[in-house]
């Protein structure tokens, strides 16, 4: 459940001037189904004076904080669940505000995509942390196949960004083929 968070965080697409805290449901919606939840903000801030939670944005149940998510911002993504004494399961990753072009791509300009006149701007998270989720703790029985789809194609791109860096053959290597390779769907 709370990989489907990460992944409902990692693929929304949401308009223009929408603070975190409207954000914060996509992360949240398969543990409360189970009746479960976290203690913490799903996101914060990284960025320009190197804190570690950078504000003014969040992604977070803080209503309080209405600050908007903006194009070129940086948040982590880190939906958990813990239960005290026995286990903590938490995915954290690092994404990147950008633009939603028309045809539904991600735009890397500064200025919004052109639009029809009277049409908002969207915006989607572009992803920057590049490591393999690991995959045996994950129940397939509970993810659709859009969401297995997510996580191999995240995989297929941390293969294609992170291969270059490594040497052929290495374990390092053989390590990261192995846990990109794609999910086993035969138990579902």
């Amino acid at each position: 459940r709370v990989l489907k968070g990460n992944i409902g965080v990692d693929s929304m697409t949401y308009p223009e001037n929408t603070p975190g805290f409207v954000l914060d449901v996509f992360a949240r919606k398969a543990l409360w189904e189970a009746g479960r939840d976290y203690g913490h903000g799903t996101g914060h801030g990284v960025g320009a004076a190197l804190n570690v939670h950078e504000g003014p944005h969040s992604i977070s149940p803080r209503w309080a904080n209405k600050e908007v998510m903006k194009f070129g911002m940086v948040v982590s993504n880190e939906p958990g669940y813990y239960e005290d004494g026995n286990y903590g399961i938490r995915i954290e990753n690092l994404l990147e505000v950008q633009y939603v072009d028309p045809s539904g791509g991600v735009g890397e300009g500064e200025e919004p995509p052109e639009k029809p006149a009277g049409q908002k701007s969207f915006l989607k998270f572009a992803k920057l942390t590049m490591i393999p989720i690991q995959k045996n703790l994950i129940d397939t029985k509970l993810m659709t196949d859009a969401e297995l789809d997510w996580l191999d194609l995240y995989h297929d791109e941390v293969l294609e960004k992170v291969a270059p860096l490594l040497e052929e053959g290495s374990e390092a290597m053989v390590w990261l083929k192995k846990s990109c390779e794609k999910i086993d769907r035969s138990g579902r």
